[in-house]
């Protein structure tokens, strides 16, 4: 999850422009991550803005080890309306719980939720989520969608780890 120092996942129209992450040293993070993984999840949106631009012959050029990994994993999609599966590897669930159940209860490398805010609060709510990364940038937007919005509970976690980017990125994991 990237956010803002103000606590913004988003700016105005969904404008994610401001992500910090255009440089070796990120993309290599993004690489070793991937490489821990063997599912990725989505919500709708956040889906169709990842399947429009890691195929693209722009995101192969551009970040062509991310690019790769993107590509080729398994992907689920959560979401109450159809979805175009054009993208490699897709597939599609209306019911969080128990399509996740079912995934936990695979063996596999692990399972990383990519951005979604809303799904994942509704995974942390549900007790479905072990970790929590979340990458802070050093910009403040001043206005925008704040990460986990919607959540009406005090939810609180154990810092696992941080690490600190030459860009000025903070990654911050938490354990659920």
């Amino acid at each position: 999850m990237m956010t803002t120092l103000d606590g913004y996942f988003e700016g105005p129209n969904h404008d994610i422009s401001w992500h910090n992450a255009d440089n070796e040293e990120f993309a290599k993070f993004a690489e070793d991550q991937l490489d821990e993984t063997d599912t990725l999840i989505f919500g709708r949106r956040t889906y169709e803005l990842m399947a429009e631009f890691w195929p693209s012959e722009e995101a192969i050029k551009a970040e062509p080890g991310t690019a790769t990994r993107m590509n080729s994993l398994k992907k689920v999609v959560f979401s109450h309306n159809p979805i175009s599966t054009d993208w490699q590897n897709v597939e599609s669930s209306n019911n969080v719980v128990e399509k996740m159940h079912q995934l936990k209860n695979t063996p596999s490398k692990d399972i990383a939720v990519l951005a979604s805010s809303n799904l994942c609060l509704t995974l942390i709510e549900e007790g479905l989520l072990e970790e929590i990364r979340v990458m802070v940038n050093p910009i403040i937007l001043g206005k925008g969608t704040p990460l986990f919005d919607g959540t009406d509970k005090l939810l609180q976690f154990t810092l696992k780890a941080s690490r600190a980017f030459n860009s000025g990125n903070v990654l911050l994991t938490y354990v659920c």
